[in-house]
C-alpha cells in the first residue's frame, strides 16, 4: 500500500495533514525507529479493527497492542480518527494505483468494458477477502472530515475514468462525462459496502447490476 498520510516530510512536532487539511500525524517519524513505531501502531490498529470493527477500537487498546504508552501514541496520532484516516488514505492510494494500472493502454470501448469490469471484480474480491477494508471505510462515514477522503478519492478516480473515455466517446459532452464518471466511482464504493453486508448471492447480483448499469451508461 501507499504511504499517503504517513510519509510526508515536515519538522518534528508539526502536523502532517491529509484531505482538506485534517491532521493525520501529530509528530513526523523522521528516524527509522520512529517510522517503525508508526508502522507498528497502524498494524496493531488494523488487527483490532479486523477483530472487532472500527467502532470498538480504542486508543488505549492500540497503545497496549503496540507495546507503547498512551502518551507515546498521542505523540503521533492525536485521536482515533487520525489512525483511521491514515489507514483509509493508504487504502485510497493503493486503490488509485490499481485503477491507473487497470485502465492503462485502453483504446476501444470493448477494451474499456473488459477492464472496468475486471477492476470492479477485483475490488469486490478485496472487500470479501479483507473485511478490515470495509470496516475502515465504515469508520470514515461517522466523521465529516474522514468522509472527504472517500469523496476526493471518487473525484480523482472519476477523473481518471473520464480521461480514458473522452477519446472513445467524442459524441458525449465532456462535462456530462466527467459528472457520470465521478458518480460511477462514488456509487461503486456504496455498492461494495452494501454487497458485503448482505448474503453472498445477493451481493454478487448487486455488483453485477452495478457493472451493467454503469457500463451501459458510460459506453452507450
Amino acid at each position: 500500500m501507499g504511504e499517503t498520510g504517513v510519509g510526508s516530510q515536515t519538522g518534528v512536532g508539526s502536523q502532517v495533514t491529509g484531505a482538506e487539511g485534517a491532521p493525520v500525524l501529530r509528530r513526523q517519524p523522521s528516524q527509522r525507529r520512529s517510522r517503525e513505531k508508526v508502522e507498528r501502531i497502524l498494524s496493531c490498529a488494523t488487527a483490532l479493527i479486523a477483530a472487532a470493527g472500527s467502532d470498538a477500537m480504542r486508543m488505549s487498546d492500540v497503545a497496549a497492542q503496540a507495546g507503547i504508552s498512551i502518551g507515546a501514541l498521542y505523540q503521533y496520532f492525536p485521536d482515533k480518527s487520525a489512525i483511521i484516516r491514515a489507514l483509509a488514505e493508504r487504502c485510497t492510494e493503493d486503490g488509485r494505483h490499481c485503477i491507473r494500472e487497470g485502465l492503462a493502454g485502453i483504446d476501444s470501448l470493448d477494451g474499456f468494458r473488459t477492464a472496468f469490469g475486471n477492476l470492479i471484480d477485483t475490488y469486490y474480491g478485496l472487500f470479501l477477502a479483507e473485511p478490515v477494508i470495509r470496516d475502515i471505510w465504515c469508520g470514515t462515514q461517522a466523521d465529516p472530515e474522514l468522509r472527504t477522503i472517500e469523496l476526493e478519492d471518487s473525484r480523482a478516480n472519476g477523473a481518471m475514468l473520464a480521461s480514458v473515455l473522452r477519446p472513445l466517446r467524442p459524441d458525449v459532452d465532456p462535462r456530462r462525462l466527467d459528472a457520470e464518471c465521478f458518480l460511477a466511482m462514488q456509487l461503486g464504493e456504496a455498492t461494495m459496502r452494501l454487497a458485503v453486508s448482505v448474503d453472498r448471492a445477493e451481493g454478487d447480483a448487486m455488483v453485477d447490476a452495478y457493472k451493467t448499469m454503469v457500463l451501459d451508461r458510460l459506453c452507450g
